[in-house]
């Protein structure tokens, strides 16, 4: 379908979909191209009757929303990242695409955001945590590459005629989005919480603080990745894309996200760390380790020894990581500085080429880095379950999506924020290795909590 074809070949390309399916129940998927809009102006639109809500918004230009859901998959347990690829591979494979000539950014996707912990922990299974494992096929995708923009509806129809109603349905929301938006609708933009930041956070976190460096001083650790959780009152719904349309201009560098799922409860973010991206089998991931506070012009962290042994245990895990998978990866000789906002952070690009390894299974062995937990890695989880007084949940674990020609790209859910009712619980973290100092860790930690409350319009005096 190109943009010149009309509600006819729409509705001849759903009859052809149809009779190409080999049971009396099918899932169909069809796409449309639409002049440019922005997709994260019109996810109010594309949402308008859908629960669940997403916004991908990476690389500039490219930008995917996404509401609804055709096909789901919730679940606990050691087996999610395998789960989540035969979830994938099964709902991708069944689907009948009748619009093969959508571009790549148009295909269709199974969106996932996984937990950092695959069960959630004894002493908070009271709480309302998210499942470990969240996969989702959307119902309705909108997609930009670019000024190249695609709508996708993907449903299940059991009669012809129902086939027939999924052409309908696209061309009515095709006429919505392309409308002007109200000013409201288009301005999501300037909420503000309105609240002072509180300082609780610093008693409790300088007590696991002190304990997390005795482990890695005496090398029963060689890093441990401690996080502290702030949680705020809020006098009023928060909307998140407000914030992410601002972060487009403060964190250009970084992946703005969006899982939602409902309107009481909204993950969101703008992470700077790539897990993996994977194009045409052709894999890149990014080692992030060591931050610099606002004002360094970043050449104490090319020159601090701790920040440097921080920087490359998490480069020489990852490397292990994809060599035990048969990958030959190759990595930067040296760490780069690269700014994410206020933060300045050392940075190693790795590359690999895939042969037969499946892209979740992949995820699933980097996942979590040292970037993120410490290492070694099942010893420094279960120090972090001793020594966090909260559930991480979707904090620090990977979010991103898999489509139908087997490309991928997850992110480090840090930056983050979960929105809960009445509550914004905001979480940031700092690596622990032999010799830091708590005062800077401390101060580390607040600079990243200070950073979040500036990007949400808080005020703040954590530093």
């Amino acid at each position: 379908m190109t943009a010149g074809h009309t509600f006819s070949d729409i509705l001849s390309a759903i009859g052809r979909g149809w009779s190409a399916r080999n049971c009396d129940e099918c899932v169909l998927s069809l796409a449309l191209k639409l002049e440019e809009i922005d997709p994260l102006s019109r996810l109010p639109v594309l949402a308008s009757k859908e629960k669940f809500r997403f916004l991908w918004d990476g690389a500039p230009g490219r930008c995917i929303a996404a509401s609804g859901r055709c096909q789901h998959l919730d679940l606990s347990g050691p087996r999610r990242f395998e789960l989540a690829q035969r979830f994938s591979d099964t709902s991708l494979s069944r689907l009948i695409d009748v619009t093969p000539e959508a571009p790549s950014h148009a295909l269709p996707r199974v969106l996932l955001a996984f937990a950092f912990f695959e069960e959630t922990s004894e002493r908070h299974r009271t709480q309302l945590q998210p499942p470990a494992l969240q996969a989702i096929l959307p119902r309705w995708q909108l997609s930009r590459q670019g000024r190249d923009c695609w709508l996708r509806l993907t449903a299940v129809a059991t009669h012809e005629a129902e086939s027939r109603e999924l052409a309908e349905r696209l061309w009515l929301m095709r006429e919505l989005l392309v409308q002007p938006l109200l000013k409201e609708m288009h301005n999501p933009i300037d909420f503000s919480v309105g609240l002072s930041f509180p300082q609780q956070w610093q008693d409790t976190y300088k007590l696991a603080l002190n304990r997390g460096i005795e482990l890695v001083n005496r090398g029963t650790l060689d890093k441990l990745v401690l996080a502290v959780r702030q949680s705020i009152s809020l006098e009023a719904p928060f909307n998140p894309l407000g914030m992410l349309s601002r972060l487009r201009l403060k964190q250009a560098g970084s992946c703005r996200f969006l899982w939602q799922r409902n309107k009481h409860d909204a993950f969101f973010g703008a992470s700077p760390e790539r897990l993996m991206s994977l194009r045409k089998r052709r894999l890149q991931i990014d080692a992030l380790a060591g931050t610099a506070s606002p004002g360094d012009n970043g050449q104490f962290l090319l020159h601090s020894d701790k920040d440097l042994r921080e920087h490359e245990l998490v480069v020489s895990s990852i490397i292990d990581q994809l060599q035990k998978q048969g990958l030959a990866p190759r990595r930067s000789r040296q760490p780069q500085l690269a700014r994410h906002g206020r933060l300045l952070h050392l940075h190693s690009p790795i590359h690999a080429c895939l042969t037969h390894q499946m892209p979740l299974h992949l995820a699933g062995s980097l996942h979590p880095t040292p970037a993120v937990a410490g290492f070694p890695r099942n010893e420094a989880m279960n120090w972090l379950r001793t020594l966090e007084p909260f559930e991480r949940g979707c904090y620090a674990a990977p979010i991103g999506w898999l489509d139908s020609e087997g490309n991928a790209e997850f992110r480090v859910a840090i930056r983050c924020g979960h929105y809960r009712g009445h509550t914004l619980d905001l979480t940031a973290g700092a690596g622990l290795v032999r010799g830091s100092d708590p005062e800077r860790e401390l101060q580390e930690v607040g600079l990243k909590l200070a950073v979040l409350a500036e990007q949400l319009h808080l005020k703040s005096n954590i530093i």
